[in-house]
């Protein structure tokens, strides 16, 4: 992390901004929002990260006031939102279509929250400068949304609703309309601008690599619940549930039963961190396989089982190995032309390969 950057540091406890007890909400028979509870610090860039239809925009709806809750508290800056208007939440949105007024100019645009709230010209105009050389727009201040780029635009829409301070930017997978390369250079200025500010970020993502790169913490959000929440590390190296595994990346799951060395699995005794105490599921990503030739160059060690690769997939930064050990089928990375260790090498299809699993790797998940 950047130094400098407004970020929660591990071992201190940082101030809550925006607490959720017990948040519900139901439309008709389906249950958008099961009994969330969670808490988002001040100065943190929060990702909620989760399938369509999880119920993450139904909770940043609620923050912002656009929806009420059928149960439940929502309070931001400790102050309980029950009875407070979106208008006089401290908070500001950004959606995904942009919601710029189509005959407004950039500055009109920008300037339209100021002048809601009956600024005075000269305050509106130092204002919606500071917004513009925030977001790189300056000189383009006289054009209409139809004369910009998806990106100008999505840039516009960050000056309008952080010109007027908020306490919190919600936003609401405001990427999700942008081409792939323009995606990666936007989500980098986001990280830099919220960095810059200190502002308190909810960013609503179905992207597992804009929530990993973006993100201080992670809630991984799953039919109205939150499966898991910690740092984009601790959610990916670390998943706790198969749901979490397999939405966050890829992963290969064992069914597994106490042994003596760790785990009795399909693919025979595995050693593990530490020893299963009852019937289990472990999970390992593929990245963290490692795979050697069949043939001489590897010492004899534990967690070794031989493949056969079925299928090659190439990506360009890395090879993705399809394999067959007995019944079970592994998926395994490995970087174009890595030497992970002496004597590993690219592998063709019908060949026979050594797959190591290492222990601190097999993660126990529940299902």
């Amino acid at each position: 992390m950047p130094p400098g950057a407004a970020r929660p540091k591990l071992g201190v406890v940082a101030e809550v901004l925006v607490r959720l007890q017990g948040v519900r909400k139901r439309y008709g028979t389906t249950v958008a929002l099961d009994g969330v509870d969670l808490e988002v610090h001040r100065g943190e860039f929060f990702s909620l990260l989760g399938p369509s239809g999880c119920g993450k925009t139904t909770l940043l709806r609620l923050l912002a006031g656009f929806e009420t809750p059928d149960a439940g508290r929502i309070e931001i800056g400790g102050r309980d939102m029950a009875r407070v208007p979106p208008y006089e939440r401290p908070v500001n949105t950004v959606f995904q279509n942009y919601a710029l007024f189509p005959h407004m100019t950039v500055e009109a645009n920008i300037a339209f929250g100021l002048r809601m709230k009956g600024l005075p010209p000269e305050a509106i105009r130092e204002k919606v400068a500071w917004a513009l050389e925030l977001v790189d727009l300056l000189g383009l201040e006289k054009r209409y949304p139809r004369e910009l780029s998806g990106g100008q635009k999505q840039r516009v829409a960050l000056a309008r609703a952080l010109v007027l301070e908020p306490q919190v930017l919600l936003l609401d997978e405001p990427l999700s309309a942008l081409d792939a390369r323009l995606r990666q250079d936007l989500r980098v200025e986001l990280m830099q601008l919220q960095r810059r500010l200190g502002t308190t970020f909810i960013f609503v993502t179905h992207d597992q690599e804009e929530a990993l790169v973006m993100s201080d913490r992670i809630a991984v959000m799953r039919s109205g619940r939150i499966e898991q929440v910690g740092l984009p590390d601790e959610v990916y190296e670390r998943p706790k549930t198969r749901f979490v595994a397999a939405f966050l990346g890829r992963s290969n799951f064992l069914p597994a039963r106490p042994h003596p060395l760790g785990a009795e699995t399909p693919l025979g005794p595995l050693r593990l961190k530490a020893p299963l105490a009852r019937e289990a599921l472990l999970a390992i990503r593929p990245e963290k396989i490692r795979l050697y030739p069949a043939q001489g160059g590897v010492p004899a060690r534990e967690n070794l089982v031989r493949a056969v690769v079925e299928e090659i997939v190439y990506t360009g930064a890395e090879n993705q190995y399809y394999l067959r050990a007995g019944e079970v089928r592994l998926l395994a990375y490995t970087l174009n032309q890595d030497l992970q260790e002496p004597g590993a090498e690219e592998f063709g299809y019908g060949e026979e390969v050594l797959c190591y699993l290492p222990p601190e790797n097999l993660v126990v998940v529940h299902e």
